[in-house]
């Protein structure tokens, strides 16, 4: 089964900004058909307004042409109920990212939010959906972990 990868704002961010790195690098494995990219369009609005906020240009050019290449599948931004619903997991301000990841029945969410998403007690909380950094993605697609 293909994974289905629900990108948070952090990773789109991180790959927009630095495209050799590990964000950019799990994008990749979606563009070439290993795994599915999923986002909503409140996630790639979050991208946008950081990367235009505090980066330079180009890692907003970088951003559009990875969205461009990435074609993910948008989901539509959750309801209210759903976020309600996921904030009782993460905080309220973060609670549209895991209800976007259940709304697109993702199998995994990755993010670069370690305070909010990546602690035991909250990974434990949204199974099935495995919340993981993009390097730990990766590891496990190879079997490493």
């Amino acid at each position: 089964m293909t994974p289905r990868v629900f990108f948070d704002a952090s990773v789109l961010i991180a790959a927009g900004a630095s495209p050799s790195g590990g964000s950019a690098l799990a994008a990749e494995v979606c563009k070439r058909g290993l795994a599915k990219a999923l986002v909503t369009r409140f996630v790639l609005w979050e991208a946008e307004r950081n990367l235009h906020a505090k980066f330079p240009a180009s890692a907003l050019v970088e951003f559009y042409n990875l969205v461009g290449q990435l074609d993910p599948e948008v989901v539509p931004n959750p309801s209210p109920t759903e976020i309600k619903a996921a904030g009782g997991v993460v905080p309220t301000k973060d609670a549209h990212v895991l209800a976007g990841a259940r709304a697109g029945q993702a199998t995994h969410l990755l993010t670069l939010d370690r305070k909010h998403f990546l602690g035991k007690n909250t990974r434990a909380a949204m199974l099935p959906i495995v919340a993981c950094a993009p390097g730990e993605f990766l590891r496990a697609l190879l079997g490493e972990e």
